[in-house]
């Protein structure tokens, strides 16, 4: 582990410049803006770091050097011309293979998607970083069709960990946060839809957003459903909000979609840092859920952050929602979906699939309609229970994953006797359920040197306030010098 410091990039030589893949979005941005850098530049460097950093941890299924280039050099010639106007206009990105990118495959991660077919349409989050000037460096890994919370596939492989190559880097997002800590692009979009922008992210060491439901549009349509969501994950909190003020766009393909927020992000995030409290904010603190164990060293941690953020201003109460662990629940609705997924594969195509996944669409297929509906109601309950919760509430402040990264290659912890990943994310896949905007924010370190994530939680269209907070808590603790970056290569 490198020494902490307290700057969310990645270190530098001592006396020297950062290296432009260290730079955040917006630093990138602003030198683009003063000629002091150009798009090419940054992306060249961006793609000589994936060369030399992605061998040891397989963030990346597909790179695209010779077309992010050319994308680099038509955003350096805007920039010459004084025409350069999108909001990430010659900013590298990377987007997580679930989700449609014209002119390069998405195979979610399977040797049963066909790579010899047309790919000639954006999902509706990649359309809105193409209009903005987006470089797509190429897509991130992920467990095959997102269906756990470890990123290993059998079209892929195993994504490993920054921190240390030996440990997962957490899913189903896992490559777009491995390749945001380790460099290998400023911003990433990934999906949740049990906590996988959330679960990485606490692994990995960087901020992930989950939006409310319909904040960000999808298309197409999840086979998961209403579980399903899009997300940043970054170095920075202002980066998501950058990111937030472009994906939050309207598309007509997702009729389920929110109107796009009046109010920008950054704008929010940048007066929320310019004042630099919380104060008037009511923020429940949640040691655990439904009683679930968490490691104490993660629990100290996360404790930290409860009397920061009292420092910062909040009134902080230790006061829990009550509500039981729905997990059975979140299996009818996610495994029933894992098996539509797959409804249309031959019994040979079928035998290509992670075992585990053939193992939970199995279960899901036998899932009756009233089992699900029965699903439903639980979840529509617990929405209820924690709409009144954040009557007193503005947020919920709990662990992100109760323990730190694990060994890579498996699904659960070696030893601990549980049978799916839901075992050991129990502070997730709730709020999929009630579909409210939860962040992970990077809190230091656990004993064995590897991250811990805090989780904030408001209310259903609290995105803003969400944001707002992580940017002032992890202000702060990256202050104190507990927030480092990944120290690989």
């Amino acid at each position: 582990m490198t020494a902490p410091h307290s700057t969310p990039t990645a270190p530098a030589a001592s006396g020297s410049a950062p290296e432009p893949y260290a730079l955040t979005a917006a630093e990138l941005l602003a030198a683009y803006a003063a000629g002091e850098l150009s798009p090419v530049e940054a992306t060249a460097s961006v793609l000589d770091r994936i060369e030399a950093v992605d061998p040891r941890i397989n963030a990346y299924c597909l790179v695209d050097r010779e077309a992010a280039l050319a994308e680099a050099r038509a955003s350096e010639e805007r920039y010459r011309r004084g025409a350069a106007s999108g909001l990430l206009d010659g900013v590298p990105v990377s987007v997580k293979d679930l989700l449609l990118t014209r002119g390069r495959p998405t195979l979610r991660g399977s040797l049963s998607v066909a790579p010899e077919q047309d790919w000639d349409e954006d999902a509706p989050s990649v359309a809105r970083m193409r209009e903005q000037g987006a470089v797509f460096v190429g897509k991130t890994t992920t467990p095959e069709f997102g269906w756990k919370g470890v990123t290993d596939s059998p079209l892929a492989g195993i994504t490993r960990n920054p921190w240390d190559p030996s440990a997962t880097s957490g899913g189903s997002s896992g490559g777009g946060a491995a390749a945001v800590a380790a460099g290998m692009a400023p911003l990433s979009i990934g999906t949740d839809g049990g906590g996988s922008v959330r679960i990485p992210a606490a692994f990995c060491g960087v901020f992930g957003l989950k939006p409310t439901y319909g904040r960000i549009p999808l298309y197409p349509a999840s086979p998961f459903g209403t579980l399903a969501h899009a997300g940043p994950m970054t170095r920075t909190v202002a980066d998501a909000a950058l990111l937030m003020d472009v994906v939050t766009g309207a598309d007509s393909r997702d009729w389920s979609a929110l109107e796009p927020p009046r109010a920008g992000y950054r704008a929010e995030v940048a007066q929320a840092l310019a004042g630099g409290t919380l104060a008037g904010l009511r923020v429940a603190y949640a040691p655990t859920l439904a009683g679930a164990p968490v490691d104490g060293a993660v629990a100290a941690r996360v404790r930290h952050v409860a009397d920061l953020l009292g420092e910062l201003g909040a009134e902080v109460e230790e006061a829990d929602p009550g509500f039981r662990d729905p997990v059975e629940a979140y299996h009818t609705l996610w495994f029933a979906g894992a098996a539509k997924v797959v409804e249309h594969l031959d019994a040979e195509r079928f035998a290509l699939l992670d075992p585990g996944l053939q193992e939970v669409c199995r279960q899901g297929a036998a899932r009756s309609a009233l089992d699900y509906l029965g699903a439903v109601d639980e979840r529509m309950a617990l929405g209820v229970r924690m709409g009144r919760f954040h009557e007193t509430y503005d947020l919920l402040l709990t662990p992100a994953v109760p323990i730190t990264a694990f060994e890579a290659g498996v699904e659960v912890p070696e030893g601990s006797g549980l049978a799916r990943w839901t075992g050991w994310t129990p502070f997730s896949y709730p709020f999929n359920l009630t579909q409210q905007p939860a962040a992970t924010v990077p809190c230091g370190t656990g004993a064995t040197g590897l991250p811990v994530g805090a989780q904030l939680v408001a209310a259903r269209h609290g995105d803003a306030l969400v944001l707002r907070a992580s940017a002032v808590l992890h202000a702060a603790l990256c202050a104190e010098g507990v927030v480092d970056t990944a120290p690989v290569g």
